[in-house]
């Protein structure tokens, strides 16, 4: 039984070596974004918003989307709104080192424009033709355009399409 010792020991050692290293904080500043990263981890879905309006909602529980995004071909859309929340659906408050990135599946189809990068909206653009496309929305943490996802949804369907006025 002697040899089973020095083990555990290497084990216990291995085993804090890997939590420490998952936090990607160092040791010596342990609370440089604790505040920040505490609320990206109480974000469990995405509700976007047009004048006003709820449009579509992304549950982080069961990876799936209530509604869609439409837009008729070549027209773009007012504003979206793209608010993170918790399991309450309330807006959980992002430090300034958070940002979205948007992308879509085929942009040929359609184009998600940001007016500011990471900004938490935008405006859908229609292609120039119907099709349908999906769209996935990210939490970023860090500066914009490097930074890595804390929150990923499933994608969203897009549909591009004539609006029937009859």
């Amino acid at each position: 039984m002697r040899h089973f010792q020095p083990k555990l020991p290497f084990a216990l050692l291995t085993a804090g070596l890997l939590v420490l290293a998952a936090c990607g904080d160092s040791a010596t500043e342990p609370h440089d974004h604790d505040d920040d990263e505490d609320h990206a981890e109480e974000v469990e879905g995405v509700i976007l918003s047009l004048s006003g309006q709820n449009i579509a909602a992304y549950n982080g529980d069961t990876g799936q989307w209530t509604g869609e995004l439409e837009v008729e071909p070549g027209e773009e859309t007012a504003h979206i709104g793209v608010t993170f929340v918790d399991h309450s659906a309330q807006a959980v408050t992002l430090g300034d080192d958070f940002y979205l990135l948007v992308e879509v599946e085929d942009e040929s189809v359609a184009e998600f424009e940001q007016d500011t990068p990471g900004e938490f909206g935008g405006h859908l653009h229609g292609g120039n033709a119907e099709g349908d496309t999906e769209i996935t929305f990210s939490l970023m943490h860090g500066a914009v355009g490097s930074g890595h996802a804390d929150f990923v949804t499933a994608p969203l369907h897009v549909h591009v399409h004539e609006h029937d006025d009859g």
